[in-house]
C-alpha cells in the first residue's frame, strides 16, 4: 500500500498543471555528441609512431592488395608521426614524395587500412584535401586520433 501511494506521487509529479503528462522532450531528441577533441602531443617528449604510407596514382589500393602480411604494395614511405597530425601535414609529406602528388589540382583521398575482427583486411575513407592553395578546407584541419587511428593501422592515400 505504501509503495502504491509512492508510485501515484511520482506520477503526479510527472503531470503539468493541465495534466497531461511531461513530454520526453520538449525539443526533440539530444543532439548527437560533440567529435572528440584530442589534446595536442608535446612531440618533444612523446615519441613518434611509424605510419607506414601506401600512394596510389588514380584510386585507391583494395584490400586484398594487403591481404599477405610482408607482401603489401610496394610504392610504401614510412612516416614516423603522432597521433595529432592533421590530413594538411600528411599531405605536404606525401608531396614530398610523390611528384604526382605536387600537382597544382591533385585532389588526396586518406583511407585507413586494418584487420577487422576476422582478419581481413578494410580499407576505410577518412578524409579528402587538395594539394595547393584555395582547396585549403574539407578535412584539412582533422586529425589521426580525431578520425579513430590505431597505432598499427596503414594509411593508403590515393592521388587523383
Amino acid at each position: 500500500m505504501e509503495r502504491d501511494r509512492k508510485m501515484a506521487g511520482a506520477a503526479e509529479a510527472q503531470k503539468r498543471q493541465g495534466g497531461r503528462p511531461l513530454p520526453h522532450s520538449a525539443r526533440g531528441p539530444p543532439p548527437p555528441p560533440p567529435r572528440p577533441r584530442f589534446e595536442p602531443v608535446d612531440r618533444e617528449k612523446t615519441c613518434p609512431l611509424l605510419l607506414r604510407v601506401f600512394t596510389k596514382i588514380g584510386g585507391h589500393h583494395s584490400k586484398e592488395d594487403f591481404a599477405v602480411r610482408g607482401k603489401e604494395p610496394k610504392d610504401e614511405v614510412q612516416i614516423y608521426t603522432w597521433k595529432d597530425a592533421t590530413m594538411r601535414e600528411l599531405t605536404d609529406l606525401v608531396k614530398e614524395v610523390a611528384p604526382a602528388a605536387r600537382r597544382r589540382d591533385a585532389r588526396l583521398s586518406f583511407a585507413f587500412v586494418y584487420p577487422d575482427k576476422n582478419g581481413r583486411f578494410v580499407v576505410r575513407e577518412v578524409g579528402t584535401t587538395f594539394s595547393y592553395g584555395n582547396g585549403r578546407r574539407l578535412d584539412d584541419s582533422k586529425t589521426l586520433g580525431e578520425l579513430s587511428f590505431e597505432i598499427g593501422d596503414y594509411l593508403d592515400v590515393a592521388i587523383m
